[in-house]
């Protein structure tokens, strides 16, 4: 717990990527009951006519939590059509975006995101201006305050479909378009949740095309990628991907490459049947996954174990929700420094403990197979401690 006084600061990014903040408070909200602290960011990260995605991110500064709810109004008749991370019902323009049964539990600083599909009128969709947590609202002092403007409203429609994998929370496409050949991107390449489809055929062939090869600095966003899949996504050097759902990975999901330093970041989205592995790190520098969700895998990240050209590779998997079967979540090469740091990840159906957290190997650049070497947290290749994996 912090002892010092804690702010409820949102961050509302409209599509136009203007920034609105507002400041609340830390408060008590009845008698016995916790401080609620929190910082809140909506972002709509996609639009095209008739409907958005948008993307909220939640952290708890306050006291830790074993459920939540993130409230808020719309203003110009926006209509969430489909959720996942979170449960969310509307009524009217009140919508109220609950946890689900995974993601309920967040200790102090603890971090947890959800994202949603709604239509739009065409003309307008400004950004909420207020939120409440937990039926705490903002309101912009440090004090005492009671559960206020909200909306509390009960829904009278039925919850939006968000229940975690692989039962649900797989967005639906709004649209099909069709992939004759690989997909060059720079700059950023906003799919509109459109589903992309196919290419290779679906082996486990690397030397398949990929369907979408990224330019250093390059953004893909927004995407569904249906199989086959061929070689899924090549990132020629630093490059974000965001809010890419894999339906049916082929051979790989995604490979980073590049030279120097480059960083590569994997926000939202999900991955399912890679019966190899999902994220392939090849050229040298970072890779960061946060918010996504996979299931049935191989090896969810693996810094290459035998390429010709090694390299020293880090990896940071954070906030991330891996449902078995899945064997592995990151395998590194010891003998280069390869580095894997994992915090909030949650595991599912694994009451056996039996998925490794972190597989140790001695690489090599002459294409023979790694040889492992342990398993496990050691603070020297392997960070984590036992509260940052999550069973259930």
């Amino acid at each position: 717990m912090l002892h010092r006084q804690r702010r409820l600061v949102l961050g509302v990014s409209t599509f136009a990527a203007a920034t609105l903040a507002v400041a609340g408070v830390v408060v008590t909200a009845g008698t016995a009951q916790a401080a609620v602290g929190c910082r809140v960011t909506y972002a709509v990260a996609s639009q095209w006519p008739g409907g958005f995605t948008a993307n909220v991110d939640l952290t708890n500064l306050g006291d830790p939590l074993t459920s939540w709810t993130v409230t808020w109004s719309f203003s110009a008749g926006q209509t969430v059509t489909q959720a996942w991370g979170a449960e969310i019902t509307q009524n009217g323009s009140s919508v109220r975006a609950a946890n689900v049964s995974w993601n309920g539990n967040l200790g102090t600083n603890a971090s947890t995101s959800f994202g949603f599909n709604a239509t739009w009128n065409n003309s307008s969709n400004p950004a909420p201006t207020s939120f409440a947590v937990n039926g705490v609202t903002c309101t912009g002092g440090v004090g005492p305050t009671t559960p206020g403007t909200g909306p509390t409203t009960p829904p009278t429609t039925p919850p939006v479909t968000t229940t975690p994998p692989p039962a649900g929370g797989w967005p639906t496409p709004t649209g099909q378009s069709p992939v004759n050949g690989t997909i060059q991107v720079s700059g950023t390449f906003d799919g509109g949740m459109r589903r992309y489809c196919c290419i290779g055929d679906g082996s486990q062939e690397e030397s398949q095309d990929p369907m979408f090869r990224l330019a250093d600095g390059a953004t893909l966003q927004n995407v569904i990628i249906g199989a086959p899949a061929g070689d899924g996504v090549h990132c020629s050097g630093s490059c974000t991907l965001r809010n890419v759902w894999w339906e049916d990975v082929g051979e790989d999901a995604a490979t980073f490459r590049g030279s120097g330093s480059p960083t590569f970041l994997v926000d939202g989205g999900g991955a399912r049947h890679a019966s190899d592995k999902i994220f392939q790190h090849n050229g040298p520098g970072t890779v960061t996954i946060q918010n996504f969700q996979a299931t049935n895998f191989g090896t969810f990240y693996r810094s290459c174990g035998n390429c010709s050209t090694q390299h020293q590779r880090h990896v940071v998997i954070r906030n991330v929700t891996l449902t078995r079967p899945g064997n592995t979540v990151a395998g590194i090469n010891t003998n280069y420094g390869d580095t894997a740091r994992f915090s909030a990840v949650t595991i599912v159906n694994d009451s056996s403990r039996s998925m490794v957290i972190c597989r140790k190997y001695i690489g090599n650049n002459n294409g023979d197979e790694p040889r492992q070497v342990g398993t496990g947290a050691d603070g020297t290749n392997c960070f984590y401690s036992p509260s940052d994996i999550i069973y259930r």
